[in-house]
């Protein structure tokens, strides 16, 4: 397991503009690099990004600017996306499921 404190720390794991995460991973910090985010699944709490493009989303809250894809699945309490013209997160071999706030699924 990978854990990163800061953002300096995160930056210096970057190769070619790319932060590859081949195995779990923690971060104790806000994350803003200049990079793109290689990695098959994301299991967060929040999330606040560009664009996402992952095999599973697992998080509470999803807050992206244009689109946010799974290959499979994304499970979240909401998403967000902060450009005016945007689509709802995509999830091409899956499906979205919002949890509500009492543990029930829509």
């Amino acid at each position: 397991m990978k854990i990163y404190n800061t953002n300096d720390e995160v930056k210096k794991d970057i190769k070619g503009r790319m932060l590859t995460i081949n195995d779990s991973v923690t971060f104790y910090c806000n994350i803003d690099i200049n990079a793109s985010i290689n990695a098959w699944e994301i299991n967060a709490l929040s999330i606040n990004a560009g664009d996402i493009n992952v095999e599973n989303i697992n998080a509470r809250d999803i807050s992206y600017y244009a689109f946010c894809t799974a290959y499979h699945n994304i499970t979240c309490n909401s998403w967000k996306a902060g450009r005016e013209i945007h689509h709802e997160p995509i999830c091409l071999d899956g499906k979205l499921t919002i949890k509500t706030t009492t543990g029930e699924q829509r």
